[in-house]
């Protein structure tokens, strides 16, 4: 490891894994991408639901990451149990993601992984999580990736201030 650590393993979540988790993995990856960092790092995304389990991003969300230069193309997939052995961090976009993560926690370790993207916000106070844009408009899909990068630059920041 260039930073002497383990490599971190951080799982975003929000309730179909079609919008904002797979934003925020993709926006994740190239951040570290840019600063020599990606092979530090496994990260991935899943949903609270199966809903759209093996689907692409929502289109609106690629097109919105495109236009920044990401490419959002996992597949989407439940959250299961073993996520939480499997991943350090379980990074939920809003607290009710994060109230449907805590009964699949087997205990206060497991529980302790589970945080909201909002905790690392630095630009953006008044928000208090990442606002879900699959019934807006582009205009809320724009917001929604804004913060998405603003979250993740906080926990970039957040993981090297602690090495």
């Amino acid at each position: 490891m260039k930073n002497g650590k383990d490599i971190r393993k951080i799982l975003f979540v929000c309730l179909g894994n079609i919008c904002r988790s797979p934003a925020a993995e993709g926006v994740m990856k190239k951040m570290l991408c840019d600063v020599d960092a990606e092979e530090d790092f496994i990260i991935g995304s899943a949903g609270i639901g199966a809903w759209h389990a093996g689907e692409l991003p929502d289109i609106r969300m690629r097109r919105c990451g495109a236009c920044r230069g990401y490419c959002f193309n996992s597949h989407a997939r439940q959250i299961c149990r073993e996520d939480f052995s499997r991943f350090d961090l379980i990074v939920a976009m809003d607290n009710d993601n994060v109230r449907a993560l805590r009964p699949l926690a087997r205990n206060d370790g497991e529980r302790r992984k589970i945080v909201c993207m909002a905790d690392f916000f630095t630009g953006n106070s008044h928000y208090t999580t990442v606002p879900d844009p699959y019934y807006g408009t582009e205009r809320d899909f724009e917001t929604a990736l804004d913060l998405i990068e603003d979250g993740c630059r906080g926990l970039i920041k957040r993981i090297y201030d602690d090495v």
